[in-house]
């Protein structure tokens, strides 16, 4: 059962309490919410007495959150943000719609699995609105923890404590590709090697990322490394940018890169990496999910994950 100091909290109290979260600085959060100081200090320490625990270190330059006061403000954002959605699907309702599902995919799954499950997602809920959010995974979980997001398909994560608060579920395994301009000097050549495709510069994904360490483990395997003069990228879009306006060799997820081959973009090297990476969906483990959430989760499903998962 909630102690009585919950009781007596309302909305406006969360928007102090992420305004000085904001602003560190009582003087600048009295005036951008439109009451005094003294007003605003003694709310705080009413606050902190309710709660038993000191919430902000107060010095000559402002406030500094405590490591308690930094807990009870990531709940307050997530108050928050639940609220806007709310208010969000209330309107779209009220309009006649399905409700609201935000969707992310990292740069492994912004190419072709986000689109396709955010299709699936138009063709089964015509009138849902649906937000498609690029990003990196890190990005992407703190935009699901705060309820920015709903679902995040990106790339499988293990042995992490801070996805205990998420629900996931392996979509599918594929291999790695190589990926070039279409009239790469290497794209008509009937059989290539690694010393035929080291000769000329990369552009890789951020170190950490399961692509990177998926090539970083075939190169391993051969006794090379990459060339040093590699392009390092986290963006879909100036990846290929990069490769189709230059002789770079990029590395692609292989359902990424048979899409953009399919689209006339790109064209997949015939070099075998023997090597795999596994792409999840991830959700908040809420005690409540709308109906349009349940239905979204399903057609990820239906869309990802089929008789293969892993692409041969």
């Amino acid at each position: 059962m909630a102690s009585d100091w919950t009781d007596r909290i309302r909305l406006r109290n969360l928007r102090f309490l992420l305004s000085l979260a904001q602003t560190r600085n009582l003087s600048r959060s009295a005036a951008a919410l439109h009451t005094t100081q003294p007003g605003l200090s003694k709310w705080l320490k009413d606050l902190e007495s309710d709660v038993g625990l000191t919430l902000f270190e107060r010095h000559a330059r402002g406030l500094t959150p405590t490591v308690h006061g930094q807990a009870l403000i990531e709940h307050a954002r997530r108050i928050e943000a639940q609220l806007d959605r709310a208010a969000a699907d209330m309107n779209i309702l009220r309009e006649g719609g399905a409700g609201h599902v935000a969707l992310g995919a990292s740069g492994v799954a912004a190419t072709e699995a986000g689109p396709l499950a955010a299709l699936e997602m138009a063709a089964r809920m015509p009138s849902l609105r649906i937000d498609l959010v690029e990003g990196t995974m890190d990005l992407l979980l703190n935009q699901l923890s705060q309820g920015d997001l709903d679902i995040v398909i990106g790339r499988t994560i293990e042995d992490d404590p801070s996805l205990e608060s998420f629900d996931s579920e392996l979509l599918y395994t594929e291999p790695v590709a190589l990926a070039v301009r279409r009239d790469h000097p290497l794209a008509d050549r009937g059989a290539i090697g690694w010393d035929d495709v080291l000769e000329y510069r990369w552009v890789v994904w951020p170190r950490g990322s399961p692509i990177r360490k998926a090539l970083e483990t075939a190169l391993a395997a051969a006794g090379l490394s990459l060339p040093p003069n590699y392009i390092e990228s986290n963006s879909v879009i100036a990846n290929i940018a990069l490769l189709r306006n230059s002789d770079a060799i990029g590395v692609a997820s292989h359902r990424s890169a048979s899409a953009l081959a399919e689209m006339g973009l790109l064209r997949i090297l015939p070099l075998t990496l023997h090597c795999f990476g596994s792409v999840s969906m991830y959700w908040r483990r809420d005690e409540y999910r709308p109906k349009s959430v349940e239905l979204a989760l399903d057609c990820v499903r239906h869309v990802l994950r089929g008789p293969d998962d892993a692409l041969q």
